[in-house]
């Protein structure tokens, strides 16, 4: 079996041979993103300043960046892993879906709100800021590494593609194609993928990653033999499946979850957003997080939370619709403790007004008027990272803010948190209730701890998710060192 390799007696070459490289993957969550984040922390190992690219990302996971806008979570993940700050042009191109099309976000800051077919006659725009963003990072690192988005074979989406192949084309970049072996077929899905490819895009791929293998490596090696025949590609590389990593999910619910004592109930709305806020609990040994499906009450707990939102009047009708409202009451009655996040702050309120359509048609909801305040949408998005203490406990609280709408009302003369710029959120008069639009609440342990002792959990301790991430991170670049050696191999060939 051909494997790249460093010429006889050379010591290991730092970097990579070409000075970007793109990661595709055969379907969504081949593991593109955690490809990236690997080498991005083995390039950093190695003194190789290496920033990671997404020209075109969908999800409604997002961070704030230092200079003020939104990219996708995984970008801030990978720039953590790279060890650089997060900016906007790591992800130029962000698209947020909406119960009514989605959010379109360029250089990290709202455009507006289009459809499939507005974004698709937007694309030579999207592609033309992608392009400037690459060249600036170019010209700040040595070695950019570019993810895609879905699946290049793709053939309906090829026209004015900026996600994949398209870019790869513009930017003259090589690639490299991961195919998720744990859900079977991969073969199949790495022959087909290049069947649909045009030549030129076949001839940029430098080779092959086998993802997420559970299996004795002996029992696979006659199947990638007749893989490198059959598709003229060297398998770069065989990764382990790996359980048990912090990392910041993309986009779809992570529906892992700890059986820990202290219960945590979080309804699955419509445009759930950052559910990454919960990572930390998610990672608590005490603590039972779990996420409560359309057409199921919700179950007793300790704690209920209410999430962001992309669209805060859908998921308040998905919420009425589902019974859940009167859950929430039932649960108050009992003692339990509730809090609200972004979105799922807003629909605390007495009601939320969308008069200029901003997330869907124009008009008003009533919310479930647990707080004495009222939301107003507006097209202007909020956008800063904020830190300071809870008003409730001598803890500090660092985290973002990313919304869209203004509340104003007497529940926010009671804050929940003293930020640097002023108070921020609200506390129920009954001490049930907790309303913030800051993100990551969770993630800071002296927060996490303060938040968790409020709500009823008995000598609260913390997880340090900061800490759990670098170790997953370092976890994850060591088991991806054979494919950073194979595309170093790469250059001696």
């Amino acid at each position: 079996m051909r494997r790249a390799r460093h010429g006889a007696g050379a010591p290991p070459m730092k970097g990579l041979p070409f000075p970007a490289l793109m990661v595709q993957g055969c379907t969504s969550d081949a593991g593109k993103s955690t490809v990236v984040a690997a080498l991005c922390r083995l390039l950093a190992r190695d003194g190789v300043a290496v920033a990671p690219f997404k020209p075109q990302n969908m999800g409604l996971n997002s961070a704030v960046t230092v200079d003020g806008g939104e990219i996708g979570r995984a970008q801030a993940l990978q720039a953590i892993a790279a060890g650089i700050d997060p900016v906007c042009d790591l992800n130029p191109v962000l698209l947020k879906p909406q119960a009514h099309g989605m959010q379109v976000i360029v250089g990290g800051q709202v455009v507006s709100g289009m459809d499939a077919h507005g974004f698709h006659a937007y694309k030579p725009q999207a592609l033309a800021a992608a392009c400037a963003a690459f060249a600036r990072l170019r010209s700040r690192y040595r070695t950019v590494l570019v993810e895609g988005a879905g699946s290049p074979a793709e053939v309906n989406l090829r026209a004015g593609d900026l996600a994949n192949m398209g870019f790869a084309e513009a930017v003259d970049c090589p690639v490299v194609l991961v195919v998720d072996i744990d859900k079977g077929g991969a073969f199949a899905h790495l022959v087909g993928t290049l069947a649909c490819l045009s030549a030129s895009e076949r001839a940029r791929v430098v080779g092959f990653v086998i993802n997420r293998f559970r299996g004795l490596p002996e029992l696979l090696a006659d199947g990638l033999s007749w893989l490198e025949r059959e598709a003229g590609k060297p398998v770069l590389a065989v990764l382990p499946h790996l359980d048990g990593l912090t990392l910041d999910a993309e986009d779809a619910i992570d529906a892992r979850q700890s059986r820990g004592a202290f219960r945590v109930v979080v309804p699955a709305l419509p445009c759930l957003s950052n559910h990454t806020d919960f990572d930390a609990l998610r990672a608590h040994p005490g603590v039972d997080l779990s996420y409560a499906r359309a057409g199921q009450p919700l179950p007793p707990a300790d704690l209920i939370v209410l999430a962001g939102s992309k669209d805060t009047r859908a998921g308040l009708a998905a919420l009425k619709a589902n019974g859940w409202d009167a859950d929430i009451h039932r649960h108050l009655r009992y003692g339990g403790k509730l809090i609200g996040v972004c979105g799922g702050f807003q629909m605390l309120g007495q009601s939320v007004a969308d008069p200029d359509g901003v997330e869907g048609p124009a008009g008003t909801d009533a919310g479930l008027k647990l707080l004495e305040m009222d939301t107003r949408l507006g097209a202007s998005k909020r956008l800063a990272r904020v830190a300071g203490h809870c008003a409730f406990a001598d803890a500090r609280v660092e985290g973002y803010e990313m919304h869209m709408g203004v509340s104003s009302g007497p529940a926010l003369t009671h804050p929940a948190f003293m930020l640097a710029d002023g108070p921020e959120g609200a506390l129920g008069a009954d001490g049930q209730i907790l309303g913030s639009y800051v993100h990551g609440l969770f993630d800071h342990p002296e927060a996490q701890a303060a938040l968790l002792r409020w709500a009823g959990m008995a000598d609260a301790q913390a997880v340090d998710l900061a800490a759990l991430r670098e170790a997953s991170l370092e976890r994850l670049a060591d088991a991806c060192l054979p494919l950073y050696r194979a595309l170093q191999g790469l250059g001696t060939n």
